[in-house]
């Protein structure tokens, strides 16, 4: 286990009403970071996770990202709030199907394919870009964005989401060589599939057991495998990973 003492650091953790954000929440508080949690309509489950965080001076708020005015409105909120912004997690994300066999209609899978790429890509984009302003201001700080083995070994029925990890681990490197003279070092993880509700339906039945066997270790990350990696660059022991790109995936994809 990482031990960290983040006391009088803050961080926002975008998508943390559930999953890993809401396992990223957890693990940064009992560090002793001040928390943002962020939900888009998960009211009742952002709650969940604000209660369930040690320490104090955590607060919670709400943005659609599909939209990157309100990612960058959360970002700017989120640091007034705490009174500073030492850590970006750059989580939500979406995964939905968007085949380009057909099954779909043009404007359907278009519409799909939009809305992947805006809130897995633009938004964090957009979210990375107004946290730099306050970092830069305040001396320093630290992004890490979540996003996939997927973008490594493609995603043949959801090929924007591929797409968008892609771009998003693209984005972390090429902002890392951006600001880090400014103090600020940028990272990400490329995890494959975690035991989460997104994921859940693609890991029942034979389906899921094949999935699980893509790994040797026959089974696929949990979200606090993930939180811990998030902790550890998020970290300053980390520093000289900036730009790095780590795969948590459990040997079922090797590049």
């Amino acid at each position: 286990m990482v031990t960290v003492d983040f006391t009088n650091k803050t961080a926002l953790v975008t998508g943390s009403s559930k999953g890993v954000g809401a396992a990223t929440a957890r693990i940064l508080a009992k560090a002793g970071a001040r928390v943002c949690v962020h939900y888009k309509g998960d009211l009742a489950g952002a709650k969940e996770v604000l209660a369930s965080l040690p320490g104090a001076g955590h607060t919670l708020l709400q943005a659609d990202l599909a939209n990157p005015k309100e990612a960058k409105r959360l970002v700017d909120s989120a640091a007034m709030k705490l009174g500073r912004l030492d850590i970006l997690v750059n989580n939500a994300g979406i995964f939905r199907p968007h085949p380009v066999d057909g099954s779909m209609g043009f404007e359907q899978w278009l519409s799909t394919f939009s809305e992947t790429i805006n809130i897995n890509l633009v938004g964090p984009a957009a979210a990375a870009f107004a946290a730099i302003q306050v970092m830069r201001k305040q001396g320093g700080g630290v992004i890490v964005n979540v996003g996939s083995r997927g973008a490594f070994r493609g995603e043949a029925g959801q090929v924007g989401y591929g797409s968008a990890k892609a771009g998003l681990h693209s984005l972390s490197q090429s902002l890392a060589q951006a600001v880090g003279q400014d103090n600020i070092t940028v990272h990400a993880v490329a995890p494959g599939f975690i035991e989460t509700a997104m994921a859940r339906p693609h890991l029942q039945g034979e389906a899921g057991e094949a999935v699980k066997a893509q790994s040797p270790l026959n089974r696929v990350a949990t979200v606090d495998e993930v939180a811990y990696a998030i902790l550890y660059l998020a970290s300053p022991e980390a520093r000289f990973t900036t730009g790095v790109v780590l795969d948590i995936n459990g040997a079922s994809y090797l590049r």
